[in-house]
């Protein structure tokens, strides 16, 4: 498998989260379209060390710029039409931006932006957060969230029965209390029952 010109082997960090990927080549000077994973992109904006991994599934097959996982540098970044493009430093034309494609990107989660509203948390951070309700009754673990639309929905992990159950509740002011990060707790009005 011959590398793409100047992509250092590198390991994911401890903290990588996986972003978005390359979607295709764009233009001739080596700048590539991405489809990132989230409606507000900002993270991508906000970090000019990145890494890539090989893709999977249906973007696998004839996938030969690498194995294992890569560093890039981004030297421009920027929107264009209701997606973004980049360009990266070590890809210097269209030939090597097209070996790109399917690439996962992943940014370390200390590379993304604070937010400026304490009630705005990146879903990266709910994902295994315990959940309790006011009376201290543990609901389980949260393992996803939807997009609903107006609001997003957790999507709580529990056992009951010997079996692996699944709860939601609507991550909205009116059911969750607080989300303490430093304990990986959020409480909410909710019961077992609902």
């Amino acid at each position: 498998m011959a590398p793409v010109l100047g992509l250092t082997p590198a390991s994911l960090p401890a903290d990588a989260v996986e972003v978005g990927r390359v979607q295709e080549a764009w233009g001739i000077k080596g700048w590539v379209r991405l489809h990132p994973y989230s409606a507000d992109p900002e993270s991508l904006f906000h970090s000019s060390q990145w890494y890539l991994a090989p893709p999977e599934g249906r973007y696998a097959r004839g996938f030969e710029a690498f194995s294992g996982s890569v560093s890039i540098t981004v030297a421009d970044i920027k929107a264009h039409g209701d997606g973004v493009v980049a360009q990266f430093a070590e890809v210097p034309d269209r030939n090597a931006a097209e070996a790109l494609k399917g690439a996962r990107i992943y940014i370390s989660r200390a590379d993304f932006p604070d937010s400026a509203d304490p009630d705005e948390y990146y879903w990266v951070d709910l994902m295994g957060m315990a959940v309790v309700n006011r009376e201290g009754v543990a609901l389980g673990v949260v393992r996803d969230l939807l997009p609903t639309g107006p609001h997003a929905v957790l999507c709580i992990e529990y056992e009951a029965d010997g079996k692996t159950q699944e709860r939601m509740i609507p991550f909205v002011s009116a059911y969750v209390d607080e989300v303490d990060k430093a304990q990986r707790c959020i409480r909410v009005d909710w019961q077992p029952d609902y």
